[in-house]
């Protein structure tokens, strides 16, 4: 089964980090993906832009408009994705709880709806 794991935290949290500590950081990070790709549940993932470049197509009354920024203001922002296939829920909880996310940061993790099309 496909899930979707979402990374929310504050964009600004590493913003002021000295090299050594992003470095340590980064570090961590690329020792998940080793990790996840090793497992063979890793389908794609990638961070994100800030929130400042987002733009948003909003639906009101039949028409779109669009804004800057994202939809909504929150403490958190979403500042990534993975998408893993595995077994079960536990394996995707799992590679969640192993994520190097700092403190306050969140994962949500979400599975996949799977839509079986009409034949035409």
């Amino acid at each position: 089964m496909r899930y979707m794991l979402l990374i929310y935290g504050d964009e600004n949290a590493g913003a002021n980090l000295p090299p050594e500590e992003l470095q340590r950081v980064m570090d961590a990070w690329w020792g998940y993906e080793d990790w996840i790709r090793g497992t063979g549940w890793h389908r794609e993932g990638d961070a994100l832009q800030p929130t400042a470049t987002a733009t948003t197509v909003e639906f009101r009354e039949g028409e779109s408009v669009t804004v800057d920024g994202p939809f909504a203001e929150t403490k958190e922002q979403l500042g990534g994705y993975y998408l893993l296939d595995c077994e079960n829920l536990d394996q995707a909880i799992e590679a969640a709880r192993k994520m190097p996310v700092g403190p306050g940061s969140k994962v949500e993790v979400r599975p996949i709806q799977e839509f079986e099309r009409p034949e035409s």
